[in-house]
């Protein structure tokens, strides 16, 4: 159960910031703040100034995908206090049309997460002067966070020797079906059949007729 300290802080936050948060709320123990996403910049500049929380740290930014919502992404500030000794976790929802005001006006450190959140999902970040990928490659098609991206992208790479380049071709699977051989590969318990090792045989020397000593 969270701390007497972390209740009062979070009824102080709800107090202070009603009109620009949809309320907070406690996830394994830990302070949730559910924030406008118009409103992320004034909720943050709050956090990170007033005396009572003081969080002036962004640990990181995260992007969380829910396709089945209509705003199907979450946007995820993990913010620390070093002075009050409290974590915050402030959240905003968007879509994949409706820009995120950016918060490196108050963090700097936002700069490379709004990035990588751009980059792993396609959430845009309104008056960020430097978005564009930073973990993917800049001609990547796609955003490979997302639920709906299929685990195999959409191009591959390769190096031509006649072009003396890097080239994207469209992903060709050359074995759409691996075939297993299921026999055990563990000597010592091919007296034992396990389901899938029919073709195993029993050693001439089983395993029982050896001794350890310990």
């Amino acid at each position: 159960m969270p701390g007497d300290a972390l209740k009062d802080l979070a009824d102080y936050i709800a107090e202070e910031m009603e009109d620009y948060i949809d309320g907070v709320e406690f996830t394994k123990d830990e302070l949730v703040v559910n924030a406008h996403r118009e409103a992320i910049v004034k909720v943050l500049h709050f956090l990170r100034d007033d005396k009572e929380c003081k969080c002036q740290v962004l640990m990181d930014v995260a992007g969380v995908d829910y396709p089945e919502r209509k705003m199907r992404f979450d946007v995820v500030y993990n913010l620390l206090s070093l002075k009050q000794n409290h974590r915050i976790r402030v959240k905003v929802k968007t879509d994949e049309a409706t820009p995120v005001p950016s918060v490196t006006g108050i963090f700097s450190a936002a700069g490379w997460f709004e990035r990588e959140v751009w980059d792993m999902y396609g959430v845009m970040f309104d008056g960020h002067t430097d978005l564009r990928r930073i973990l993917t490659d800049y001609g990547f098609d796609g955003h490979p966070q997302r639920k709906d991206f299929p685990l195999t992208g959409y191009v591959e790479l390769r190096y031509d020797e006649e072009l003396k380049r890097v080239v994207y071709e469209p992903v060709q699977l050359v074995q759409d079906f691996r075939v297993f051989d299921n026999v055990s590969p563990w000597e010592g318990m091919t007296n034992i059949q396990l389901p899938g090792d029919e073709k195993g045989t029993v050693p001439a020397h089983g395993w029982q007729k050896a001794k350890v000593k310990i």
